[in-house]
């Protein structure tokens, strides 16, 4: 496929990830492995399973910064191993309450089902990017959707991402990443391409 007969957005995209040095391009090709990486060493401290701590990371990091989710994350855990439900509920997160019962819900949980508690689509797939690092989902939040547009947005000009836009974005990333792939000889996962672009946006406008 040519450049040319990328769709537009594609294209932006693609345009994002030219501008990504090589350490951005190791860092965002790395983000998930290493997100689960930290999943691991919270569960193992508490002996839960990283799966579903990357459920209660997913679970907090709405209007969330990374850092600062994974400390509530931690926080949250930490408070449900060692105390009870009004425990976890004191924590304070830079999330919304709502957010934060369901990661109370995630660790009282028995079911291993859980995207029925998530729900949002945006963090269930990044539960399945940290969870599954090789999953081919891509994870559609405000700066993906601002990469995917072309142009910087504020998270009050992106639009309601509903279901058909939002498979119809991951196309594009799928897309694009093919396109990378193919003209570079490497391998690339979407996700990867979403994480990669996305660490160049946040440098290149200071997010």
């Amino acid at each position: 496929m040519q450049f040319s007969e990328l769709s537009p957005q594609a294209a932006n995209i693609v345009a994002k990830f030219t501008l990504a040095t090589t350490a951005e391009v190791v860092a965002g090709q790395r983000w998930y492995t290493e997100s689960y990486a930290i999943a691991s060493r919270i569960a193992k401290l508490h002996d839960l399973s990283p799966v579903r701590v990357a459920a209660v990371i997913a679970a907090l990091s709405p209007n969330n910064r990374w850092e600062r989710n994974i400390e509530d994350a931690e926080n949250v855990i930490t408070a449900f191993m060692y105390g009870n439900d009004q425990d976890v509920l004191e924590v304070k997160c830079c999330t919304y309450t709502a957010n934060k019962l369901k990661a109370l819900a995630i660790l009282k949980s028995e079911s291993l089902d859980y995207e029925d508690i998530l729900k949002g689509p945006k963090v269930i797939e990044f539960f399945h990017c940290i969870s599954d690092h090789s999953s081919d989902d891509v994870c559609i939040d405000g700066h993906a959707y601002s990469i995917w547009y072309g142009s910087r947005l504020t998270m009050k000009e992106v639009p309601n991402i509903g279901k058909k836009l939002r498979e119809r974005i991951k196309q594009d990333y799928k897309e694009a990443t093919d396109f990378i792939n193919a003209e570079l000889g490497i391998d690339y996962l979407a996700s990867q391409i979403q994480a990669i672009t996305w660490v160049c946006h946040r440098r290149i406008y200071g997010i």
